[in-house]
């Protein structure tokens, strides 16, 4: 009888452990529906921009263009922040918003025209404008590795979207130029150039992982960082690279210093900000 009555209250012991199980599940579900944060990045709705959008609800996870978007809270409202392609369509675009009793919803906002001026740049080895057989087997590789890094997707770390510029210096190229190399048209700017000299110290302009470093091809001495919640930067033509993957950083903490490695016509840092694996203009992101 005794023995019977211990496995009765094993069994309700168990089963109660089940349920306070799935009530935590379904309680990540809802704390990981969207991040609290402090402020939000600038609205701009031109290709490159980004889009600042109420959701006017509690939704779980939001897609745009097949890749996953940032759900945040704002003063007690949720956002949809969204990165906008450079090639995306002028007029309406729409993304996608999944809730906790399974039903969806579709939203809609409107992207304006912005014209992006020309840039054109000489570059004295030509290699790095019309690349040969050997090249593109390294540029395709480390390609690879780049498009994984910006696909990451960390939960556990709060995106802050007011940043600091990372560099002192002056701004050489914008975000969105249409590029010519050598007179041949390329893909345009996909980030912001700060001109320095070589040697000056590149700062993280906010808290992060680092998720990679390396030698690329293009772009020199690099770094991508993880800011959380589909937010990547990058960092390009270092001449030091002063952390490691996995080291985790402040803002203002000392990340390397400028130099020239890879495609470039001068010391120079090429900051990139990525949202849903898309390029944005990393100006609506600084604070000054």
């Amino acid at each position: 009888m005794h023995r019977l009555i211990f496995r009765q209250k094993v069994g309700m012991v168990y089963h109660i452990s089940i349920c306070l199980s799935l009530l935590l599940l379904v309680n990540s579900a809802y704390t990981l529906a969207d991040v609290a944060v402090t402020t939000l990045p600038k609205s701009s709705l031109v290709p490159g921009g980004i889009a600042v959008i109420p959701t006017h609800a509690g939704a779980l996870s939001g897609r745009y263009r097949n890749q996953r978007i940032t759900l945040a809270n704002f003063d007690g409202e949720q956002y949809a922040i969204i990165g906008i392609p450079l090639n995306a369509e002028i007029g309406s675009q729409q993304f996608d918003l999944s809730y906790a009793d399974g039903h969806s919803e579709s939203l809609q906002f409107s992207i304006e025209f912005k014209e992006y001026i020309e840039q054109h740049l000489t570059i004295s080895n030509t290699r790095q404008v019309n690349p040969n057989t050997e090249d593109m087997v390294r540029i395709n590789r480390e390609s690879a590795k780049m498009t994984r890094a910006f696909s990451s997707w960390d939960d556990s770390l709060t995106p802050v979207f007011s940043m600091q510029a990372p560099v002192a210096g002056i701004r050489s190229s914008s975000f969105g130029l249409k590029r010519f190399f050598n007179e041949q048209p390329r893909n345009p700017h996909s980030g912001m150039d700060i001109a320095a000299d070589e040697g000056t110290p590149i700062y993280a302009p906010a808290p992060g992982i680092i998720l990679t470093t390396g030698n690329y091809f293009f772009n020199g001495n690099t770094i991508i960082m993880d800011h959380g919640h589909g937010l990547i930067s990058l960092y390009c033509h270092m001449n030091t690279i002063d952390v490691e993957p996995g080291t985790v950083i402040r803002t203002g903490d000392q990340i390397g210093r400028v130099g020239q490695t890879g495609r470039v016509t001068g010391p120079h840092l090429h900051w990139s900000v990525n949202l849903n694996n898309t390029r944005v203009d990393p100006a609506l992101f600084l604070t000054e």
